[in-house]
C-alpha cells in the first residue's frame, strides 16, 4: 500500500488516493518497442531526430493545446461581412500552434524528403508520436504526404505543387498557392449516393481549355481549407482523378461551396465538410477513365496512417492507465498490484505492442517497395489493408478497457480518456470500413495469387518459434484457398492474416515473454477477445512496464 500523502487540503477533506499530473511525456526515450523497432526496421539514422521530437511532442503543453483545439471546434464562415463567398474555416490558436509543431518537423512529408532506407518507418515514427497527443491535426498531414506519388503521375502537375508539399513552414493563409510558403492537399472522393462506391459518383468534368470544369457534390471533406484537393469526376474517358485548388490560375475563389461543416462523434478539432461543384476548374491528373488506379496510392498513404495512429491511441491510452493504477490504491492495494488488472494491463500491453511492431515493418515494406523490391510490394500492398483493418477494429476496444481502468474519472472530459475514446472509431471508418478493407485483402489475392505466396512467405519467417504460432499457420495455409474463394469469409481471413503477421513478428523481434503471451492468447483454443484473460503464467509486470514506461 503506497503512503497516504495529501495532494490538497479543502475545507471538508484532504484530497488523497489521487493520481499527480503525468505532465511531460518524452514519447521516444520512455517507448523502447519503439526504440526497437525504428533500429530494426532501417531508420537507425534517424535516432536523433526522433528523440528531440519526442521531447518537444511529450510537452504537457501540448496536451493542453490538442483539449483545447478539440473543446473549440473549427467553424465555418462561408461568406465575409460584405456578403462575398468565401468558404473559409476558423480554427482555434491551439490547432494552428499543433499545426506549426508538425508541418516545422517534417510530419507530412518527411519521407519524400529523405528517400531511401527507413524514410518511411521514420515518417510513421514521428507521426505515431504526435498522433498519442492528438489525433485530428493528422488528416492534413497524411492527405499532404498520401498526394505525393498520385500528384507524381502527371509530371506537369507535380511540378507545380509538389514543391509546395515538402515545404516545412505551416502557411495559413487563405490565398493562391503561388504566393504561399507552404501547401497542404486535401481529397474528396465520396458522395451521398455512393460512399465507398466510388464509381457510383454522379459528379461530371466537362473539358474546359487547359483544364476541366467539374459540377456535384461531395459528402466528406476533410480538411477543406486545404490549398488543393484532389477528387474523382466522370469525364467523357471514364471515371478520372483532378486536382481542385482554391484559386484559380488567375487568382479568383474557385467555385466550390462549403456547404456545412460535419458535427462529428470525434475527431474534432479537424474540420470536416460537404462541399458543392459548380463549374469548378480543376486539373486531370493522370489519364482519362483511369481515376481509380491514379488515386489509389494516396489511399495505400492514408491507411498506412490509419494502421500507426491508431497504434499511437493504444499506446497513449495505456500509458494513462499505467499512470494512473500505479497511483491508485483500491483494498490496501495499488491498482497496479492487483492480480485482475495486472491481467487487464499485460493484455492491453501486448496488443500495443503488436500494432506498433506490425505498423513499423509495413513502414520498412513500403521503403523497399519505393526502392523497387517488386515482392516487398506485393507484402505492402496487402499489408496496408491487413494492418489498417485489424489494428483499427482493435483499437476502439483497447480506447474503452483503457478507460475503464479508470473508473469514473476516465469518464470525465478533463480527462483526456475520452478524447482518445471518441478518436478510435475515425481511423476504422476512414479511407473504407472494415468490409472494404477485408474485401480489398481479397481482391490483392485474387488479382496476384503470388501476393499470398509474399505474405505466407513473411509469416514463415518464425516457424518453429512457438507451438500455438506453428498450428495456426498450417491451418491459415490449408484454408487460405476456400477462404479466398468465400467473400462472406473476408473478416475472418483478414483478422487470421493480421494476428498471424504479429505473431510472426513478436516471436522474431521480441522477448519471449512478449511473444509467448500474444500467441497463447491469441492463438491459443481459449481467446475470447476480452481484455484481460491471458492464462496465469503470461500474465507479467514486465509486459506493462515494457510498454509503457512513465
Amino acid at each position: 500500500m503506497p503512503p497516504r500523502r495529501p495532494l490538497a487540503q479543502l475545507p471538508t477533506h484532504e484530497v488523497t488516493n489521487t493520481p499527480p499530473h503525468l505532465g511531460d511525456q518524452d514519447l521516444w526515450s520512455q517507448d523502447i518497442v519503439l526504440q526497437e523497432g525504428v533500429l530494426r526496421e532501417g531508420a537507425a539514422g534517424s535516432v536523433a531526430k526522433l528523440a528531440q521530437f519526442g521531447k518537444d511532442a511529450g510537452r504537457a503543453e501540448v496536451m493542453e493545446q490538442a483539449d483545447e483545439a478539440n473543446r473549440h471546434a473549427p467553424e465555418l464562415r462561408a461568406f465575409d461581412r460584405y456578403g462575398m463567398r468565401i468558404n473559409e474555416v476558423r480554427f482555434h490558436p491551439s490547432y494552428h500552434a499543433l499545426q506549426d509543431l508538425a508541418v516545422s518537423n517534417g510530419l507530412a512529408n518527411h519521407a519524400w524528403r529523405n528517400p531511401g532506407p527507413g524514410a518511411h518507418v521514420t515518417h510513421a515514427a514521428l507521426n505515431y508520436m504526435l498522433n498519442q497527443m492528438e489525433g485530428g491535426v493528422m488528416c492534413p498531414l497524411a492527405m499532404s504526404y498520401a498526394a505525393v506519388p498520385a500528384l507524381r503521375t502527371t509530371p506537369d502537375v507535380a511540378e507545380d505543387w509538389v514543391r509546395g508539399l515538402l515545404s516545412q513552414r505551416y502557411d495559413r493563409r487563405d490565398i493562391p498557392a503561388s504566393e504561399k510558403t507552404g501547401l497542404q492537399m486535401g481529397m474528396f472522393m465520396t458522395e451521398k449516393q455512393g460512399g465507398s462506391d466510388v464509381r457510383a459518383n454522379s459528379t461530371q468534368a466537362v473539358p474546359d481549355g487547359a483544364g476541366y470544369r467539374l459540377t456535384g457534390h461531395k459528402f466528406f471533406c476533410s480538411a477543406p481549407m486545404s490549398d488543393a484537393f484532389l477528387t474523382l469526376a466522370y469525364a467523357p474517358g471514364g471515371l478520372s482523378c483532378f486536382l481542385v485548388p482554391r484559386f484559380t490560375p488567375d487568382g479568383a475563389r474557385n467555385r466550390f461551396y462549403l456547404q456545412r461543416l460535419k458535427d462529428k462523434l470525434g475527431n474534432r478539432s479537424n474540420a470536416s465538410s460537404e462541399m458543392e461543384l459548380q463549374d469548378t476548374w480543376g486539373i486531370l491528373v493522370g489519364p482519362e477513365g483511369r481515376g481509380v488506379r491514379t488515386i489509389i496510392d494516396m489511399v495505400q498513404g492514408t491507411r498506412f496512417y490509419c494502421a500507426f495512429g491508431s497504434a499511437a491511441l493504444m499506446r497513449q491510452g495505456l500509458l494513462q492507465a499505467v499512470h494512473h493504477t500505479r497511483h491508485r490504491a483500491a483494498f490496501q492495494r495499488r491498482l497496479i498490484d492487483q492480480p485482475l488488472m495486472q491481467n487487464v494491463l499485460a493484455d492491453l500491453a501486448l496488443e500495443t505492442e503488436a500494432a506498433l511492431t506490425l505498423s513499423l515493418r509495413l513502414g520498412r515494406a513500403i521503403d523497399e517497395a519505393e526502392a523497387g523490391d517488386a515482392r516487398a510490394g506485393k507484402l505492402a500492398r496487402i499489408g496496408t489493408a491487413i494492418a489498417k483493418f485489424w489494428i483499427c477494429k482493435r483499437a476502439i476496444q483497447h480506447a474503452a478497457e483503457t478507460m475503464e481502468c479508470h473508473g469514473g474519472p476516465g469518464y470525465i472530459e478533463e480527462s483526456p480518456m475520452p478524447r482518445l475514446y471518441r478518436e478510435a472509431p475515425v481511423n476504422s471508418i476512414w479511407e473504407g470500413s472494415g468490409n472494404v478493407i477485408c474485401l480489398d485483402v481479397l481482391r490483392a489475392l485474387h488479382k496476384d495469387p503470388e501476393t499470398g505466396e509474399v505474405f505466407l512467405e513473411e509469416l514463415s519467417a518464425a516457424r518453429g518459434g512457438n507451438r500455438d504460432f506453428d498450428q495456426a499457420l498450417a491451418r491459415l495455409q490449408q484454408d487460405l484457398p476456400s477462404m479466398v474463394a468465400d467473400p462472406a469469409s473476408a473478416r475472418h481471413l483478414s483478422e487470421q492474416m493480421a494476428v498471424l503477421w504479429q505473431a510472426s513478428l513478436l516471436i522474431r523481434h521480441a522477448p519471449s515473454f512478449v511473444s509467448d503471451g500474444f500467441c497463447s492468447s491469441r492463438l491459443g483454443s481459449r481467446w475470447s477477445g476480452v481484455f484481460g484473460t491471458l492464462r496465469r503464467d503470461a500474465v507479467s509486470r514486465a509486459l506493462v512496464d515494457r510498454v509503457a514506461s512513465v
